[in-house]
């Protein structure tokens, strides 16, 4: 395995992943990771705290987010890289949409009460130990309590999209949410595109969409892909102009199967990547100047 490898798609404790910035970074580091961009669910409260540590890993650290956009059948998320985290309109934003957050997450709990399951919201922040409470916190706890025997099961029967216990969050326009992103000077990547659960044809149409609305890129290398969507759509990047990215989606504990920087074995993110996107952000930035 290269030793030039990067990882652009990661969360920690600040959203709905399991370890600390700074243990992620130190995780990153073992792996031998030369860059790690972490992009926590509207949320930028690690990036202190990582930076500190990549600096003291010698680990190039990237500003990052992912927010979650309005769209149907599927998910669509949007990761920002090179933003700045102390734009003011970013805060805003975020604040709302945290705001919107603190109203859903008890919902969740009276829904799995309505279902004979004995979860108490204060059990479930307890668990999350900080201000982000997300779906994975109820899953983890579910299995504690022994409803279910892992966290992949609690969200297949109880908490995705669609199932008994979910309810619908907030959400940005995807307009909204590439603009907030390159309003806080940053480069607009459509995550994980399986997601959006449309036919491959038609997944082609929703980026050209994308595109025009000033999509940058799509994270064609991903845990989850599998070697013929990793090419497909790196191509379907490449005929609309768009930069490929990659990463993991690492969560830790909450997504036991991958690993930062390797995913489920096989993925290898190039750092020449991340060149080319820090090129689009720089020449954006020289734009707006």
């Amino acid at each position: 395995m290269s030793d030039d490898l990067i990882d652009l798609h990661t969360h920690t404790n600040q959203s709905d992943g399991s370890a600390s910035p700074e243990e992620l970074i130190r995780t990153a580091s073992s792996k031998k990771a030369r860059a790690v961009a972490i992009t926590d669910h509207d949320t930028v409260a690690a990036i202190p705290e990582a930076r500190t540590a990549a600096d003291r890993f010698g680990i190039e650290f990237v500003t990052g987010i992912e927010i979650s956009a309005e769209y149907s059948p599927g998910t669509m998320h949007l990761l920002g890289y090179c933003i700045d985290e102390k734009s003011v309109l970013l805060a805003e934003k975020l604040d709302a949409l945290k705001k919107a957050r603190q109203k859903r997450n008890p919902q969740i709990a009276r829904r799995l009460q309505s279902l004979g399951f004995d979860i108490g919201y204060g059990e479930v922040i307890q668990l999350a130990g900080n201000e982000i409470v997300g779906r994975p916190h109820f899953a983890k706890l579910m299995v504690e309590k022994g409803y279910v025997a892992s966290i992949q099961e609690a969200f297949d029967r109880f908490l995705k999209k669609g199932a008994p216990a979910y309810v619908e969050k907030a959400r940005l326009s995807p307009s909204d949410s590439i603009a907030l992103i390159h309003d806080a000077g940053g480069v607009a990547v459509l995550a994980h595109p399986y997601q959006l659960k449309v036919s491959p044809e038609k997944v082609e149409n929703l980026i050209a969409e994308l595109r025009d609305l000033g999509l940058d890129g799509i994270e064609a290398i991903y845990s989850r892909h599998s070697p013929a969507e990793r090419s497909s759509y790196a191509e379907i990047a490449a005929r609309h102009g768009l930069l490929v990215t990659g990463g993991s989606d690492y969560h830790g504990s909450y997504k036991p199967d991958i690993s930062i920087v390797t995913g489920v074995g096989d993925l290898e993110v190039p750092y020449a990547l991340l060149e080319a996107v820090k090129a689009r952000a720089a020449a954006r930035a020289e734009h707006v100047s």
